[in-house]
C-alpha cells in the first residue's frame, strides 16, 4: 500500500496560513546551509506531490517559472519534473507539467490511490485536504515544520476535525534558522 504523509509549515500559534490565506510567511530569504540542503534532499525524493486546487494555483504560479529557476533550481527541477495530483471540484484542467486532475470525492479517490501500485504521496499545503484525509484515517505520516514565527490569525491545519487525532512522535530535528521539524506517524 502506497504511503501518505504530510509536509506542512507551522507557526508557533498552530497557524498554516495567515489570515489572508498566505504561505510565504514560512520562507525567509536569510540563507541556512543546513536548512537549504534538507530542503533539496527532500526534494530530491520520487514521490507524488498532493495538492488542493488552492495550494496548486499557488505552486503552479511560481515553480514553473524562471524566478524559481534562479533562487531555487534543485527544487524547482524537481518541483517541476515529479508526477503531480490536484484534488479539485473546480478546475477543468490542470496545465503544470506532470499534473493530474482528480475530481470528485477527495477521501474516495485518496482511499484508492492508496491501494493501488506506485509511488508514496507528499501532500504540500492543501489545509482543507489534510482535514479531510487525516479524519478518514488516510495519513501515515505528519512532517510538520514549525517556524519561530507567530502570526496571531490564520487557519489551523486540523480546522474542521470532529474527533481528537492521535500522533506519535518519531523524530525531531532542529535548524540553525529556529526551524524545528516534527515527524509524527499516526495511531490506528
Amino acid at each position: 500500500m502506497r504511503r501518505l504523509t504530510v509536509f506542512e509549515h507551522l507557526a508557533l500559534d498552530g497557524y498554516f496560513v495567515d489570515a489572508l490565506g498566505d504561505m510565504r510567511w514560512a520562507y525567509r530569504p536569510e540563507p541556512d546551509a543546513e536548512w537549504d540542503a534538507y530542503v533539496t534532499g527532500n526534494a530530491s525524493g520520487d514521490a507524488v506531490l498532493v495538492f488542493g486546487r488552492v495550494t496548486y494555483d499557488l505552486m503552479q504560479g511560481y515553480w514553473p517559472t524562471p524566478l524559481a529557476l534562479e533562487q531555487n533550481p534543485a527544487v524547482a527541477k524537481r518541483m517541476n519534473a515529479l508526477t503531480k495530483l490536484v484534488f479539485s471540484r473546480t478546475l477543468d484542467q490542470a496545465i503544470w507539467e506532470n499534473t493530474r486532475l482528480v475530481k470528485g470525492d477527495a477521501v474516495a479517490n485518496m482511499r484508492k490511490l492508496k491501494g493501488e501500485r506506485g509511488e508514496d504521496m507528499v501532500i504540500l499545503g492543501s489545509g482543507s485536504l489534510v482535514a479531510q484525509f487525516a479524519a478518514a484515517g488516510l495519513i501515515d505520516e505528519y512532517q510538520l515544520v514549525v517556524n519561530p514565527r507567530a502570526l496571531g490569525a490564520g487557519r489551523t491545519l486540523f480546522q474542521g476535525l470532529k474527533k481528537p487525532l492521535g500522533l506519535k512522535l518519531i523524530k525531531t530535528r532542529a535548524f540553525n534558522n529556529g526551524n524545528v521539524v516534527l515527524n509524527y506517524e499516526a495511531l490506528a
